[in-house]
């Protein structure tokens, strides 16, 4: 494995990468080299003077993409067109004709493609997505899904990309591919959103405008009829209690109180009962095990079976998230009409089972 993009998220990923037995930190590439090679002598591998130079690197099989939102389509292409794996950060690309261009471009190499967020891998999303398989909230015809991801600027360095995406692009695509991994593919939304906090300050100082809607609310009919309600800014913060996802089905609800921590609350209600919690399928990992989908792939790469966190799965959700800022601007509701296969559950927790009691 190699690693493209050596920022704020690089570190927690290669953590995990190098921690791996199944497979080899081999180096990282970042344009600031000097980035690239505090990463590589942290974790004892090669700093490449380039991307280039990692791309032509034979003993770098599956790369790993971290470079910055505007950069992914650019770097992806790359990637693939040196017969290279990939997994790329999310979003796979910022419009829908770019991340289908990349996925058709993978299959035509004959490469795995895949992209983050993988979050539905999680210990407590596994245990939930497995509770409502086994019918025990009924149909889910309701989800609510909360993002609220706070002020980018009070920790981040470099906030500005951030807001250029805006939240949608990029945490909105959370609950959204954990609801799609789920149920399966939309087919339309209606959205509405602004930017309700434009004028911002780093915490260097600095004072900078943004122009993405820093607030955007999203119904997102599912193909198989259920409704989603999703809710994203980066204005609330952490003290917001609206958080997670809910599921409402017939008989009954469950809550999933983190869409990106692995050892989340699930809890369970009957229709009109109070909610109690059931336990995870097996020990949650503290937070987000950023190298959970890489691993996956190159396990699946050497099984020989299907990887989980796709690139078809990920140009989907682009194609969503496109509708929905469609539908922002124009004010109307947009028809989404991609699809993908939908991922297996994780084999451990389709060998455990959980009493309904």
């Amino acid at each position: 494995v190699g690693i493209i993009g050596c920022g704020n998220i690089a570190e927690p990923y290669a953590r995990d990468i190098a921690s791996y037995p199944q497979v080899d930190l081999v180096g990282v590439a970042d344009l600031e080299v000097e980035r690239a090679q505090g990463l590589a002598e942290k974790y004892d591998c090669e700093a490449y003077a380039s991307n280039e130079a990692l791309l032509a690197d034979e003993s770098v099989d599956l790369v790993v993409n971290l470079t910055i939102h505007h950069a992914h389509y650019d770097v992806v292409t790359q990637c693939l067109a040196a017969g290279k794996h990939v997994h790329s950060e999310k979003p796979l690309a910022l419009t829908y004709e770019e991340a289908a261009q990349l996925v058709r471009l993978a299959e035509k190499k004959g490469l795995r493609l895949g992209c983050s967020p993988f979050t539905f891998m999680g210990e407590a999303q596994q245990t939930a997505w497995k509770a409502i398989n086994e019918g025990r909230v009924g149909p889910v015809r309701a989800v609510y899904a909360e993002v609220n991801h706070g002020r980018i600027e009070t920790w981040h360095p470099n906030p500005a990309p951030f807001y250029d995406v805006g939240a949608l692009f990029d945490v909105g695509v959370y609950p959204l591919t954990i609801i799609t991994a789920m149920f399966g593919p939309a087919r339309k939304v209606s959205a509405y959103g602004r930017v309700i906090y434009p004028d911002r300050v780093t915490y260097d100082g600095a004072p900078f405008h943004i122009d993405t809607p820093d607030f955007i609310v999203a119904s997102v009919e599912l193909e198989n009829g259920t409704l989603a309600r999703l809710t994203t800014n980066f204005y609330v913060g952490k003290q917001g209690k609206q958080k997670g996802i809910e599921f409402h089905g017939d008989l009954g609800s469950l809550y999933l109180s983190s869409w990106q921590s692995f050892a989340a609350d699930v809890e369970l209600a009957d229709y009109g009962g109070e909610y109690e919690p059931i336990p995870l399928l097996k020990p949650g990992y503290e937070g987000t095990e950023w190298g959970r989908a890489a691993l996956d792939m190159a396990e699946a790469i050497e099984a020989g079976r299907p990887h989980r966190a796709t690139g078809e799965q990920a140009a989907h959700v682009v194609e969503i998230l496109c509708a929905i800022a469609e539908s922002v601007e124009a004010g109307c509701t947009v028809d989404v009409h991609s699809s993908f296969s939908q991922p297996a559950l994780m084999e451990w927790a389709c060998l455990l089972y959980t009493s309904p009691s």
